[in-house]
């Protein structure tokens, strides 16, 4: 069986309804409350007073006649209808409506009567149409019950106590009912408009249309939501076209050296290659772009594995100088055929705590461009000091070509190449930096690069040390 839901919409005008409901209940409660404490309250204690006046006349004794006259003729001139009587009994036949005499006054009514107690009592009767309240004063003398004086008037209903406050009770009414229902309808409005808006982008960005934007229309929780909506529409298209950038980069790498082992393993294969010579040239040829085949697929992995937090980090305190001395060692053979030399300035003090294989991976991958893009006879300048706080800086700095400012903030992004024909011919796969940059961030440092085109670029790498 199917769940019924409600939308948004119509959860918010549920939800203004049961407020209107909530209000008029309070205000239906509010009316009974004074109708009880201003008037009902306000018959009782007027009752209570004008027996209490007439009970004083009463002096002792048995019950006088003199005592009924003026009981009589306050009646005639009071609002009230007022009775005296020597026992209870005879209130039956004084009444003008059906009433037995224990309804009104039972034992325990007697006995709070003998005490001096006031009864009052409230009924519908019949013949008025509405409730009655009466009042019970006893004549005692010496604890005992002489007479009783009865006091009884109709109560006007609620209607009529608040008559003349009716007009303006349904005015009022009315114009909360009128106000709830044009301010339900603005928020329900302002509310679910911006959701949809999201809704239907959201449906949009789901068939890969990143253009749609929420018409953000407010600075409130709705409309912060709706910039943070967009913000994340923008961020989910740029992923979608660095995907995108991505795949067709990594395509266009690999095409290249495919089509060489392809074209040059055919020109071997169909015998197009005629001496011993051109074969072992053609067979040279297909060895280098398959070890830069490899090289890609291994930066690919790398890359995948440190963006995906996957490759596991053998921590251990590094004495850092010595094993940039050990990784620059390596350059030696680079170094001679370009005749190049390096300045080394290494603070053998500093200790960090580090993964040996992928710290020396990026010392490697940077004086590597160093040296590709470093003019002969030239130099490197590779320092270790110790930086503010706890931390060390490696800089390393070449007076090579440099990067133009347009795109120096581009530096680390994947495959991207200042010069696409000078990287490919020195064997670059455009992802060194990139996985520089991530091996950095996974040792809790800082990565940056400084250059001027035509002047050279220095890196810095911030790590944090051992105390």
């Amino acid at each position: 069986m199917k769940k019924h839901s409600f939308s948004l919409a119509q959860k918010l005008w549920i939800l203004v309804s049961i407020v209107m409901v909530v209000v008029l209940s309070v205000s239906y409660g509010m009316t009974q409350y004074l109708y009880k404490k201003i008037y009902v309250e306000d018959v009782e204690e007027s009752l209570i007073q004008e027996g209490l006046r007439l009970a004083d006349e009463y002096k002792g004794g048995e019950l006088t006649n003199e005592l009924k006259e003026k009981v009589s003729w306050y009646n005639e001139i009071s609002e009230s209808e007022v009775i005296l009587v020597n026992d209870p009994k005879e209130l039956s036949a004084c009444l003008p409506f059906e009433v037995t005499h224990e309804t009104l006054i039972g034992a325990k009514e007697r006995e709070l009567l003998i005490n001096g107690d006031i009864i009052t009592k409230i009924g519908y009767e019949k013949q008025f149409d509405r409730n009655i309240m009466g009042v019970i004063v006893p004549l005692l003398d010496e604890k005992r019950l002489k007479g009783i004086l009865y006091l009884y008037i109709p109560l006007a209903s609620v209607q009529e106590v608040f008559k003349e406050a009716n007009l303006i009770i349904t005015i009022v009414s009315l114009a909360v009912g009128a106000s709830a229902i044009l301010f339900g309808q603005r928020i329900v409005k302002k509310l679910t408009t911006p959701i949809n808006e999201m809704e239907r982008v959201a449906y949009q960005m789901s068939k890969g249309n990143f253009s749609e934007k929420v018409n953000v229309q407010s600075n409130d929780e709705i409309g912060r939501l709706g910039v943070a909506f967009n913000q994340m529409s923008e961020a989910l298209k740029e992923e979608d076209e660095r995907r995108k950038e991505f795949l067709g980069n990594v395509s266009h790498e690999l095409r290249t050296p495919i089509s060489y082992i392809k074209g040059y393993s055919e020109a071997i294969l169909d015998g197009t290659v005629s001496n011993q010579e051109d074969a072992e040239k053609y067979l040279r040829l297909i060895h280098r772009e398959a070890g830069r085949m490899q090289r890609l697929v291994r930066d690919l992995l790398d890359l995948a594995q440190l963006e995906g937090k996957s490759l596991p980090m053998d921590l251990q305190p590094l004495a850092l100088a010595q094993l940039i001395e050990e990784a620059l060692a390596k350059f030696e053979p680079f170094l001679q055929e370009k005749k190049l030399s390096f300045k080394k300035n290494l603070d053998p003090d500093i200790i960090i705590m580090g993964d040996q294989d992928r710290i020396e991976q990026v010392i490697q991958n940077i004086v590597e461009n160093a040296i590709r893009y470093s003019p002969e006879h030239g130099e490197i300048s590779v320092s270790l000091i110790k930086s503010k706080g706890d931390t060390c800086t490696i800089a390393i700095q070449d007076k090579g070509i440099g990067i133009p400012k347009k795109d120096l903030h581009r530096i680390g992004e994947r495959f991207f190449r200042i010069d696409k024909a000078r990287t490919r011919q020195h064997g670059g796969t455009g992802l060194g930096i990139a996985i520089v940059q991530k091996i950095v961030q996974l040792h809790k440092g800082d990565f940056s690069i400084e250059s001027e085109e035509g002047k050279g670029t220095t890196v810095y790498i911030k790590l944090p040390v051992v105390k």
